[in-house]
């Protein structure tokens, strides 16, 4: 049974890193394999060490920053702490108040059309944000999947506050499903966008095609160097369907991303490097192939946004409705994956650090194939070690 979340004003820190996923399946019973969930004390918080994160670690909800939210998917700080939240099906963008969890409508995203798990879904700040005021989105349009920018005016009136969506990139495979949907600038400020293949397996092993791909571009749609190919924005392939993507404290990215019927996977992402979908799933091993970091099976995960927090991988789970924490040391797990919350909050969307040892934890009970209860759905605040 899920318990009530419960609510507080505070919100710690800020900063602006993102992690964001797709949907999953019917839930299944937890796995045996949990995690204690206890408050850590004053200064029980211990930094990363030589050796990596510690093997076992905690993840406490110490409150509810905002309640009443629909089809909540992505999650973007701004500099004052407060944070936009995308609605995937509305195809709106909500701020929400770092003190107060007030919901202050910003605008609907023009050209957004929401169907089956496409619609609106990530969104990242500019690099320039402080001068620029522009709000990047992944959305659905009636023909593809494509990422704009939008101006951002705060003493416009609620609701009116977006400019007009400036297409940045277009022409990504559409679907019913599997229609990726992260995106992120990473530390050299490039804009990176997680797709899913859109049940067209084919589609992740061509190179040629933009479906079950991470792209590597800069913030106007374009090539960058240092992809593999000069012309082109693919930056890996083999995948099934990105969901989430972060950096570490080396500017390693990682990945979380949708088996089939086996294994779901968390992936040390390489330029040019293919991550098998679909000859292979899991840690199977096959020449040419990189296998995952971690897996699970896909009952236990379905695994959405991820964020790096106190050395470790921290991933939402839909039909696995759990927090999963994966310790590093460097680029390889101390540890196995250790579970947190499961179906104590319902599915689980995307995962924000907010610095320190702070998350914002996004639920997602809402998005058809959740089972909402009242106030549903929420974002969390999470202390972890």
């Amino acid at each position: 049974m899920r318990r009530p979340a419960v609510t507080t004003t505070a919100l710690a820190g800020a900063a602006l890193l993102l992690a964001t996923g797709c949907s999953g399946e019917s839930p299944r019973p937890p796995s045996p394999q949990g995690g204690s969930a206890t408050r850590p004390g004053p200064g029980a918080s211990p930094s990363p060490t030589a050796q990596g994160a510690p093997a076992k670690g905690a993840a406490t909800v110490t409150g509810t920053l905002a309640k009443g939210l629909k089809s909540p998917w992505g999650l973007a700080a701004l500099p004052d702490g407060d944070v936009l939240v995308s609605s995937r099906d509305e195809g709106t963008v909500t701020r929400v108040d770092a003190g107060t969890g007030r919901l202050t409508p910003v605008g609907r995203v023009a050209g957004a059309s929401p169907g089956g798990e496409g619609g609106l879904m990530g969104l990242a700040l500019s690099p320039s944000y402080a001068k620029d005021h522009q709000v990047y989105a992944y959305f659905t349009t009636a023909s593809d999947n494509r990422i704009a920018r939008m101006t951002y005016d705060e003493k416009r009136p609620a609701g009116q506050q977006l400019g007009a969506p400036d297409t940045v990139f277009r022409g990504i495979p559409k679907g019913s499903n599997h229609n990726g949907g992260r995106i992120a600038f990473g530390p050299d400020k490039m804009l990176y966008a997680g797709t899913g293949e859109t049940g067209d397996t084919g589609l992740a092993q061509d190179p040629k095609s933009l479906g079950g791909k991470i792209l590597r571009m800069t913030k106007d749609g374009e090539p960058v160097h240092g992809n593999p190919e000069a012309d082109s924005v693919v930056y890996s392939l083999g995948h099934r369907n990105v969901q989430g993507l972060a950096w570490d404290a080396a500017g390693r990215l990682w990945a979380a991303e949708f088996g089939q019927n086996t294994w779901d996977e968390l992936n040390l992402i390489e330029p040019g490097k293919n991550y098998g979908w679909p000859e292979v799933e899991g840690k199977e091993e096959k020449a040419g192939f990189v296998p995952p970091v971690a897996q699970w099976k896909t009952s236990e995960a379905s695994p959405s946004g991820i964020a790096i927090a106190q050395g470790s991988v921290w991933m939402a789970g839909l039909r696995g409705e759990r927090l999963w924490r994966v310790p590093l040391n460097g680029a390889r797990p101390v540890a196995e994956p250790q579970a947190f919350f499961p179906e104590e909050y319902g599915r689980l969307r995307t995962v924000l650090a907010t610095g320190g040892d702070q998350l914002l934890l996004v639920t997602n009970e809402t998005d058809t194939r959740g089972t909402p209860e009242p106030g549903d759905d929420r974002i969390l605040k999470v202390t972890v070690k």
